[in-house]
């Protein structure tokens, strides 16, 4: 029900704002809509949108591949490490504690106690496709001023 108001709502603040402006209402909606879901969630979400816009203006300032490689590289630690986290930590420390216990070694390993967020893999790569392709030179860096021509590398 609640998104059958939200939907329209959406909507028509879409076609009512500037173009320009369209971007950071459907940004905002976004964020409210995975806030409805587990509202301390939407740190990850913010915190990823932070980074890769971050990595992807300063891959946009250099002209090679070489220089823009340590930002790639910090946007997919931060991506891939969040992933790690909510997805695979409790895998890889029970597997760990399992391989242990194969030479009679008892670890207790603490385990991560979280919910997996919904759709956490799917904007995880989405949002590193984005810098990988800065990084790979087919696009510039999203600014407010859109400006989505290819930078020469």
């Amino acid at each position: 029900m609640q998104f059958l108001i939200f939907f329209p709502l959406a909507v028509a603040g879409y076609f009512a704002l500037p173009q320009r402006l369209r971007w950071c209402w459907l940004l905002l909606l976004s964020y409210y809509f995975y806030m409805c879901w587990r509202p301390e969630y939407v740190v990850l979400i913010v915190g990823s949108t932070a980074v890769d816009y971050w990595a992807g203006l300063q891959m946009g300032k250099r002209r090679t591949r070489r220089s823009r490689r340590p930002f790639l590289i910090a946007s997919l630690l931060v991506n891939l490490g969040v992933l790690f986290a909510f997805k695979y930590a409790n895998f890889f420390s029970e597997s760990f504690e399992a391989l242990l216990r194969q030479f009679d070694v008892l670890v207790d390993l603490p385990g991560l106690n979280l919910l997996l967020p919904v759709g956490i893999s799917f904007y995880t790569f989405q949002s590193m496709s984005y810098t990988i392709d800065i990084y790979r030179g087919h696009y510039c860096p999203l600014t407010t001023a859109h400006k989505t021509s290819s930078p020469s590398t």
